[in-house]
């Protein structure tokens, strides 16, 4: 079967062009007959998803999406069919690029696609995570409930990605300005104290010279340092992009004493909301811990949690597969043990998550509470050591003066 991007004409002489699902012309053409359509002319297409290079996160928004679950549900929930909801969703006021991939969504599943086949074509718009809870609703017959589910899920995690960025914001506000006074001090405060300093008739401290010579080497070498902070930074960009790197850079965050609370809450909070609608959609152990990898956003997290999925298919229960490698805070693991004891897995993680959410919100407060200060008292001891190596010189040469 191929897909055909068509314009024909109905009994009205009204123009009509679209894409249907076709072995070739000669089959288009007594199809669409069928229909009382007659065929223009037509050419082969693909379900190509559109460029999102322009899109303004190259992928779609997870508020977008819940937005489009959301309204989505509400349509089928109503009794609209799949293919008139995505009639009517195609021309909400969604962005350019999404609007473009429902366009296409639409096209495949009014030629006969299930809606998930459709979605899975464009994971820029659609994550696996987000396709896969489309399929279990369509198995299940409950495709409105699995969507507001999904929006849900979507909105909460937007939430608590809100949240870290916020608390985030300060600290990384700081840490510019510190780096910026010091180099402010250096790059034109020093320099400008330097001929006054020469011209005193006193032995300069080690601290003063050490400092006349930082600056002295930075306004020299300014553009090569700069160049080389650049380089340097690009170069850890590309290093954390490669799938080595970008294990390692997350497994040091998963580990690092000042931030693993948030990233730990975070996996935690993720696998239970996902983990849990994926259980509840009907979806088998194995398969749901395949699905819900999409979620975690740590690398790291996903090879052991991998490791911990080969485990269970070779006849391991879940809880021991999870404790073997150590990717969930305790109290989880023991969450989960209850879930297989008493047949309710998906009811004690999705009561679990606000838990492991609340705990994320209180492992920002107390990294940002400790950042803060450690950051301000950095920036008071360079900036005074600064200034006191300026100023003792000048301290020296008025005790002199004073003394003849």
């Amino acid at each position: 079967m191929r897909k055909y991007k068509y314009k024909a004409v109905n009994l009205n002489g009204k123009k009509i062009q679209g894409t249907f699902l076709a072995e070739n012309e000669k089959d288009l053409r007594e199809k669409l007959a069928l229909q009382g359509v007659y065929l223009v002319s037509s050419k082969v297409t693909t379900d190509k998803s559109p460029n999102a290079f322009f899109s303004m996160t190259g992928k779609t928004s997870a508020r977008e999406l819940a937005n489009f679950a959301r309204q989505f549900s509400i349509m089928i929930t109503s009794g609209t069919s799949i293919v008139d909801s995505l009639a009517v969703l195609k021309e909400q006021s969604y962005t350019g690029y999404f609007k473009k991939v429902l366009e296409l969504v639409f096209e495949a599943v009014k030629s006969g696609q299930l809606l998930s086949e459709a979605m899975g074509k464009h994971k820029s718009a659609f994550p696996n995570f987000f396709v896969s809870m489309v399929k279990i609703g369509e198995l299940s017959g409950q495709l409105d409930a699995v969507l507001v589910s999904v929006a849900d899920y979507l909105e909460s995690d937007e939430k608590l990605k809100r949240k870290t960025k916020s608390a985030l914001a300060y600290p990384i506000l700081l840490i510019i300005m510190a780096i910026a006074i010091i180099v402010l001090v250096v790059a034109f405060v020093i320099p400008t104290f330097q001929r006054s300093l020469a011209s005193l008739d006193v032995e300069m401290p080690p601290l003063t010279l050490a400092v006349i010579d930082i600056s002295n080497f930075f306004t020299q070498n300014w553009m090569y340092i700069f160049l080389a902070v650049v380089g340097i930074a690009l170069l850890f960009i590309i290093f954390i992009r490669t799938k080595q790197g970008r294990q390692l850079w997350d497994k040091f965050k998963f580990h690092c004493p000042l931030v693993r609370g948030v990233v730990r809450g975070n996996v935690a909070a993720r696998f239970c909301r996902a983990f849990s609608l994926l259980i509840a959609g009907g979806m088998d152990i194995v398969d749901a811990m395949d699905e819900v990898l999409v979620v975690f956003g740590n690398k790291y997290v996903e090879q052991q949690f991998r490791r911990a999925t080969d485990d269970v298919r070779q006849g391991m229960n879940l809880t021991a597969a999870l404790e073997k490698y150590k990717i969930f805070p305790l109290m989880l693991t023991q969450m989960v043990s209850v879930g297989e004891k008493t047949g309710k897995v998906d009811e004690v993680l999705a009561r679990s998550a606000p838990y492991f959410e609340s705990q994320v919100e209180q492992a920002l407060t107390t990294a940002t509470s400790l950042i803060q200060p450690v950051i301000l008292i950095i920036i008071g001891a360079c900036v005074g050591l600064l200034f006191y190596s300026v100023y003792a010189p000048i301290t020296a040469a008025l005790d002199t003066s004073y003394g003849n």
